[in-house]
């Protein structure tokens, strides 16, 4: 659905209807216009305006858009590894297809939808953080824990939440207004990191949230959000294009660093191969 690309530029009237129309998708796509609009206390042509401003031509293609959607999704892990094994079982080709397929439109949906200057304005206020703490739970530890890896390159101000038991609360502390939080989430929400990043918000920090939702409950904390798209025939949300937003972000990261971030990092693979890390060659 074109949704998660525009939903930032709509009025708050026009967000109010996209709101009802992902809450509820099946009343929006198996009840009439003029019910959707009682239940919902908002006028028919505020979700016909609302359609023609995400690039549909009527609230009817939007709502055939998501009737396809719909018709793609099932409700649980186990529901979709069922529909991933009837529709894939017998095809290695066909899978990896379908799957690649989905990636690359993912990857080509977040090039296209978004606002250079939103991401310009994140990597801005990341690098100008004192701190910077990362928050991911449940299938977004990975990618979080692999930003980590990557920024502490460049950088010794970036710290992951809650890592090898520690207390996440204790990740928290002292932060203001000169930090950052960056939070990865997707449905299944986790809840502590959420609940993370509205502490942080509560004082000061800059947050910025990554998601798949614009229902996501953290978006109400985001200084700066994205909704990544995460379509897939796997059983499980992809994160291809959440990875290649969080590598862009530390690519322009590393650029912003200068010379220093230069130094450091040659300091970093120095001291590795001091340790026997890693080997060379």
């Amino acid at each position: 659905m074109k949704l998660a690309a525009t939903y930032r530029t709509l009025s708050a009237r026009l967000r109010q209807a996209a709101d009802y129309v992902v809450e509820n998708p099946v009343d929006a796509t198996t009840r009439s216009l003029r019910a959707v609009a009682n239940d919902s206390g908002l006028p028919p042509a505020t979700f016909s305006r609302m359609a023609r401003a995400i690039g549909y031509d009527s609230f009817e293609d939007l709502r055939e858009d998501m009737r396809c959607s719909l018709g793609r999704r099932v409700s649980s892990f186990s529901q979709r590894a069922e529909r991933l094994r009837a529709d894939h079982g017998d095809s290695v080709t066909a899978f990896l297809s379908a799957h690649m397929e989905a990636c690359v439109g993912n990857i080509r949906g977040l090039g296209t939808g978004i606002d250079p200057d939103q991401l310009d304005a994140t990597v801005e206020s990341l690098h100008g953080a004192r701190r910077v703490v990362l928050l991911g739970g449940l299938g977004s530890t990975g990618v979080v824990e692999h930003l980590s890896y990557v920024a502490n390159f460049f950088t010794e101000s970036w710290s992951m939440a809650g890592r090898g038991g520690a207390s996440m609360g204790s990740a928290l502390g002292g932060l203001g207004p000169e930090d950052a939080v960056i939070l990865v989430t997707k449905p299944p929400f986790a809840t502590r990191p959420i609940r993370a990043a509205e502490l942080a918000r509560e004082q000061g920090a800059c947050v910025v949230v990554i998601t798949d939702t614009h229902a996501c409950p953290a978006l109400p904390f985001a200084s700066h959000s994205f909704i990544v798209q995460s379509e897939s025939p796997h059983f499980f949300s992809s994160y291809t294009a959440t990875l290649f937003l969080l590598e862009t972000i530390a690519g322009l990261l590393a650029v912003r660093a200068g010379p220093e971030g230069q130094r450091r990092i040659a300091a970093v693979e120095e001291r590795n191969r001091r340790l026997e890390e890693v080997r060379d060659g």
